[in-house]
């Protein structure tokens, strides 16, 4: 790979881009970006105006929405009141219960425990081995099993209990809590009381739409959900991704590209991929690639994931590699995210996340859906690498897209990755599938 002076310059004007910071900045600013809420629609507006400032016509894109509105979280063991944070769509119900341990939380942990009625006891942590089960599938298994109600300990140290969404229909109240809370109920035999109230109302959301390069009968998506949780200002998760995908978009409006590429800043990821969902569900033209710009920008090593698609691996090492820059690139496909709704149908799919210096952790949330998640966490040089690396990668998938995978292949490579029973436990395997 060689840089033409057209390159060359659009390169050097990224890297001394600070658009992406103030995205960010003004993002985490916002209160409360979480789905439905009016924080969201604000950001929503502002990220409209950065991409007409980059010279786009940007368009919005409404869709319904159950909006979740947190109560109160209280958590007790005897005359110990612990803090608690209600996961997202957590059910309002109180219940009482022995806590039970599973560990990663994956099938076969829950499998060799009774939990009826139990309090089920789980770590963030990522296994040491194996497949990591999303906390959905660990809620999923859990309630099958007949527990009562199910708590996340965080594994990071510093009094930080996690949130993470759970689906709508979610029979049992879930919740995080610190990993020092986790160890206190850990030791001996606890007894808890725990209580989650919340409301749902019915609302709208929005995705912010955009185009560009040419007109052409096909085109590449290049997708950022730009929502967060609302116990934190989201600057990792996923601020940090919707400001790359700015920078990315400035430079590409510099560079010259074989395809038309549709950019979406979708809304509603962190409560069950809404957006794009409604996303793939309105556009007239199937993408040929699809971007999902979710963790990129966090750290500063480039972390990939081609999610069973091969092809998309060498555009990957021929950019970080000219660059210099550090870069993991890992294949097994995962359903929790806003490549999701295509890659599902056969659609390439890569998502650019990131990972710290000598991670070699398959999954780190790090900060993430804590109250942690906080703008003093981003580097600006990481946002600015990151874009440069995503615009040349946005243009070579452009230039030479890998053919579409067969929906029959994506299915055999989830199962080949031990993904179908947790994903059965969400509802997110395709019937079709069956």
């Amino acid at each position: 790979m060689e840089f033409d002076a057209q390159t060359a310059r659009a390169v050097g004007t990224a890297l001394a881009d600070d658009a992406a910071w103030q995205l960010l900045s003004d993002l985490t600013a916002l209160p409360k970006r979480f789905g439905g809420h009016p924080g969201e629609r604000r950001a929503a507006a502002r990220i409209a105006t950065a991409l007409e400032t980059a010279g786009l016509a940007p368009e919005r894109q409404p869709f319904d929405l159950t909006r979740w509105d947190r109560g109160e979280t209280t958590l007790r063991a005897g005359e110990t009141g612990f803090d608690a944070v209600a996961l997202p769509y957590s059910p309002a119900v109180a219940v009482e219960g022995p806590v039970v341990d599973i560990g990663h939380g994956r099938p076969e942990e829950i499998e060799a425990v009774d939990l009826t009625g139990a309090i089920a006891l789980t770590s963030t942590a990522p296994p040491p081995t194996g497949r990591h089960a999303h906390r959905m599938e660990t809620v999923g298994h859990a309630a099958e099993a007949g527990a009562a109600g199910i708590l996340f300990a965080n594994h990071h140290p510093g009094q930080l209990p996690p949130t993470g969404t759970v689906q709508p229909e979610t029979p049992i109240p879930c919740a995080g809590i610190s990993k020092e809370t986790g160890e206190r109920l850990r030791r001996g035999d606890t007894r808890v009381e725990f209580q989650v109230t919340a409301e749902t109302a019915p609302d709208t959301s929005q995705n912010v739409l955009a185009t560009l390069g040419p007109e052409t009968d096909e085109e590449l998506l290049v997708v950022a959900h730009y929502d967060a949780h609302d116990v934190g200002d989201g600057a990792l998760d996923n601020g940090a991704g919707v400001a790359v995908l700015l920078g990315a978009v400035r430079m590409l409006t510099e560079l010259s590209l074989a395809r038309r590429i549709r950019v979406v800043a979708v809304g509603c990821e962190e409560i069950g991929l809404l957006g794009s969902e409604a996303l793939a569900a309105e556009l007239s033209t199937t993408p040929r690639v699809v971007i999902n710009i979710d963790g990129a920008g966090r750290f500063r090593d480039l972390r990939a994931l081609t999610h069973g698609c091969p092809a998309l691996a060498r555009p990957v090492e021929a950019v970080t590699s000219h660059l210099g820059h550090a870069a993991d690139v890992q294949s097994q496909p995962h359903a929790y995210s806003d490549h999701w709704p295509f890659l599902r149908e056969g659609v390439p799919s890569l998502q650019l996340h990131s990972s710290r210096p000598g991670d070699s952790t398959a999954w780190e949330r790090g900060y993430t859906h804590t109250s942690a998640d906080t703008l003093d966490k981003v580097d600006p040089r990481d946002l600015r690498t990151h874009a440069v690396l995503a615009a040349l990668l946005v243009r070579e998938l452009a230039a030479d897209p890998p053919e579409r995978l067969a929906p029959e292949t994506v299915r055999d490579r989830l199962r080949e990755a031990g993904a179908e029973p947790g994903m059965r436990a969400t509802g997110a395997w395709p019937a079709a599938w069956d």
